[in-house]
């Protein structure tokens, strides 16, 4: 059987689907070799012009109620228009699980999920409506943040993306169409200091940036308070993860975030108290991380009470 290629457009009424979608089609020749079906799901202020679909062997069909994208109703819209490849503009006020797990037409195939975010609403959104607009991207191979300007807090959305779905591409598009370039901002610590002083406030942060540039912080010394994760069958292994507890979009999708601590002594360090932490960062292989990355070599451990709020956060 043939297999038909499937590309997903998610992302909020306005943020640039259909825009994308035409540039991908006629700008990029994207649709010049095979009969392309754009399935759109919302009306945004970009249309798609018919005819000019025609030239390219593409045509554009509608569901415009969530209830009816539904495995009969793609049936016969495969059935009808049999296309080669099929793009589905997905109504941003939808559920995602609908999406997901709505079985597709025989053959049809989920090759490549994209994601258009509005970096001048974007900030608005996370603070009001963070689970809903997350859920538009947390499945997502590539994340677009269109219309960037100088303003634009490039690591911060980075890092708000990162926390729900680490293997997403990122791209960022000025007004104009260019690919923003700009380094994103700096980091809320200074990684000179002799010793790194890690805030709960920028912890979350100091992870993923540990994650993703580990050798950033190779040799380099840090100091944070952490809730220790040592069970019992761990213990005797002269380990244990200092980390934290993050909220990465609502209270179900909290996390724990640490890192491998080597410790002769970890049999002294009870399950689920809290220390302050200093360590020395060595990138090396962890049969934990499946590869390289930071393990911590602590220099001082000291007991403490626990934090006001044990959650750290991503923004």
């Amino acid at each position: 059987m043939q297999e038909i290629p499937v590309y997903l457009f998610t992302g909020f009424m306005d943020s640039g689907k259909t825009t994308l979608i035409k540039e991908t089609l006629f700008e990029n020749d994207f649709g010049r070799d095979s009969k392309t079906l754009i399935i759109a799901c919302e009306d945004g202020e970009e249309e798609f012009d018919e005819a000019k679909l025609a030239t390219i062997r593409a045509s554009v069909t509608s569901i415009e109620q969530q209830e009816d994208f539904n495995e009969q109703h793609l049936q016969e819209i495969a059935e009808e228009y049999k296309p080669e490849q099929v793009f589905i503009e997905y109504n941003g006020t939808w559920d995602m699980a609908t999406l997901l797990e709505t079985p597709l037409p025989a053959g049809w195939m989920i090759v490549q999920s994209l994601a258009t975010v509005d970096a001048a609403t974007f900030e608005m959104y996370l603070n009001n409506m963070r689970s809903m607009i997350m859920e538009q991207l947390f499945k997502a191979d590539v994340v677009i943040f269109n219309r960037c300007d100088d303003e634009t807090p490039k690591g911060k959305f980075r890092r708000a993306v990162k926390a729900m779905n680490r293997p997403a591409q990122i791209v960022y598009e000025r007004a104009d169409g260019t690919v923003d370039n700009r380094e994103d901002e700096e980091l809320p610590f200074d990684i000179n200091q002799e010793i790194i002083e890690v805030t709960d406030a920028d912890y979350a942060i100091w992870y993923m940036d540990a994650q993703e540039n580990p050798k950033k912080y190779d040799g380099k010394k840090l100091s944070f308070v952490a809730l220790v994760y040592n069970p019992e069958k761990m213990s005797h292994k002269g380990m244990f993860v200092p980390g934290r507890f993050a909220m990465t979009c609502c209270v179900e999708d909290v996390q724990f975030l640490g890192f491998k601590c080597k410790y002769p002594k970890s049999g002294e360090i009870a399950h689920k108290s809290w220390i302050h932490l200093t360590a020395e960062v060595h990138v090396e292989f962890a049969k934990e991380y499946r590869g390289k990355g930071p393990v911590l070599y602590p220099v001082s451990i000291e007991a403490v009470d626990a934090p006001e709020d044990e959650l750290v956060y991503f923004s």
